[in-house]
């Protein structure tokens, strides 16, 4: 049997013998060999062509399954190993029944590159779920488990955070859970303990980064072990700051924050509150919470008309 370059080999592969670089297409239905632990196609090209292409009509492109082994396998030295494209939907698909596997799994060897990538092309806009380079599902589990640490190259939002270890007091059988401290500003916090000597004063040293990081500090005191006055005698400068009390040696609780304002903080200022985009109005991040119907959800209407206005 051949077609194009197309052509069984000895041991029974359909193997191609394509060597110069041209397309060649193949249009059966199907091809099968029964040959044990052998490949049942196998293509190699070591010109500039495409080595295989397979047009369908409704049905299958290319269908593989295995018992054991990869249904599909691709290979290449500088180029995609397997590639996948489409107009209207999935460019690549995977799915599994297995309880520990993967629909779409992802590895690299090399230390340099990615496992799994994802990109878009979408334009930025107001709110665009649909533009996102990889989307997570699940609305009972984990939407997305990174295991190591997790880098976010912009800015991230979310309905709520915080911590959860194992807690200290009982570890094999409890959680500790604690909420992060939010703010409508980029706030940053820094505290300690100081202790006026027998001038009443006390010079608190903040990190040397203090001042380029921060500006419009704001102070909180607060006296322990002693019924006295506290006051800031010098605001920040130079990334210190000077506390003074009415009487000698007395030990003082210091908060400070400031608002950010390097370089991208002052680019990406949070906008407390911001007006839906008109496809969204009528629709809700979490909209059980609110009384209203789940198919009023953002999330869930990527793929909907927009709620009436």
């Amino acid at each position: 049997m051949a077609s194009g370059n197309l052509q069984y080999g000895n041991n029974g592969n359909i193997v191609n013998t394509n060597n110069s670089g041209p397309d060649f297409t193949t249009l059966a239905s199907s091809v099968t060999t029964t040959v044990a632990n052998e490949a049942t196609l196998v293509v190699q090209n070591d010109g500039q062509g495409n080595t295989l292409r397979v047009r369908s009509g409704p049905g299958y492109g290319v269908r593989a399954t295995s018992n054991s082994a990869s249904g599909v396998f691709g290979s290449s030295t500088t180029g995609a190993g397997l590639e996948g494209q489409s107009g209207s939907n999935s460019g690549v698909f995977g799915e599994t029944t297995g309880t520990i596997a993967s629909g779409v799994a992802g590895r690299n060897l090399t230390g340099f590159g990615w496992g799994v990538s994802g990109k878009s092309n979408a334009q930025a806009g107001d709110f665009n779920p649909r533009g996102a380079a990889v989307l997570g599902e699940n609305f009972v589990g984990y939407a997305g488990l990174f295991v190591g640490q997790v880098f976010v190259q912009g800015g991230l939002a979310k309905y709520s955070g915080g911590f959860q270890i194992d807690h200290p007091l009982d570890l094999p059988n409890r959680f500790l859970c604690h909420s992060f401290v939010e703010s409508p500003e980029m706030t940053n916090v820094y505290c300690g303990i100081a202790i006026t000597g027998s001038d009443a004063t006390a010079t608190v040293a903040l990190p040397d980064y203090f001042d380029a990081l921060n500006r419009d500090p704001c102070y909180q005191l607060t006296c322990i072990g002693d019924s006295a006055n506290a006051f800031v005698a010098d605001e920040v400068e130079n990334n210190q700051f000077t506390i003074k009390t009415d009487k000698p040696n007395v030990k003082v609780s210091w908060q400070v924050t400031g608002i950010r304002q390097d370089a991208w903080a002052n680019a990406h200022r949070i906008q407390p509150e911001v007006d839906k985009p008109a496809q969204l109005r009528g629709r809700y991040l979490t909209p059980e919470e609110h009384g209203q119907p789940p198919a009023t959800a953002i999330y869930k209407a990527i793929d909907s008309e927009p709620a009436a206005t």
